[in-house]
């Protein structure tokens, strides 16, 4: 059947390229290997290339600049430091009460003074009056077991405050005007706040109070 022109004819040269034979092929040319590079330009303020590296490109080594040296100060003479005045002065709070409200009073200033952080041994509890219950308990076990609970520490002591002079200073005093003797609140309020550390609560009648203080609290 003759071949239309449509359809190639395939001949038997063209079979794809032929393979030359490894032997013939020419050798490349080998690549030139690369000299020794130029050193960098050190940056200002850095050090320069070491001595050896400088030998390695014909230049000389650039010093490092000298760091700047800080002064060094010299000591002055120390001032003295003066006395906390507060330290030594305690604070000194007024509460308003009656002589039949007064022990009430200093009742819930110690709930108050142990709710916001103080230790029961921090205060001490003067009464120019009847006694606080709890002190007319402990005394009923005698004046020794008394006075060994007050230098134990460890809790709120409630005294007579015409006792206050054997009572030890302890950080807060709290001081109930509740009646007594004529004159009793100031004989004892004096010592009541020299008893008194950081704080001195006085709970009576402010006129009576201001009055032995001296002060307008």
């Amino acid at each position: 059947m003759p071949l239309t022109p449509e359809e190639p004819q395939i001949h038997e040269s063209a079979q794809g390229p032929r393979v030359t034979p490894a032997a013939s092929r020419t050798a490349q040319t080998p690549r030139p290997v690369p000299g020794p590079r130029p050193a960098a330009v050190p940056r200002p303020g850095r050090p320069g290339p070491s001595p050896a590296a400088a030998s390695r490109t014909g230049g000389a080594p650039r010093p490092a600049p000298p760091a700047p040296r800080a002064p060094q100060a010299t000591p002055g003479p120390v001032a003295p430091t003066a006395p906390s005045v507060s330290a030594a002065v305690p604070q000194i709070q007024l509460i308003p009460a009656s002589a039949e409200g007064a022990l009430d009073a200093a009742e819930e200033a110690v709930d108050l003074l142990l709710d916001t952080g103080r230790g029961p041994g921090d205060i001490l509890v003067l009464t120019t009056g009847d006694p606080h219950p709890w002190a007319a308990h402990e005394l009923s076990f005698g004046e020794a077991a008394y006075w060994a609970l007050h230098d134990a520490g460890d809790d709120v002591f409630y005294a007579d405050a015409a006792q206050a002079e054997r009572a030890a200073g302890r950080p807060v005093v709290v001081f109930a005007a509740n009646g007594g003797p004529a004159g009793a609140t100031a004989a004892a309020l004096p010592t009541a706040l020299a008893r008194a550390g950081a704080l001195l609560i006085v709970c009576g009648d402010p006129q009576q109070i201001n009055s032995v203080l001296g002060t307008g609290v």
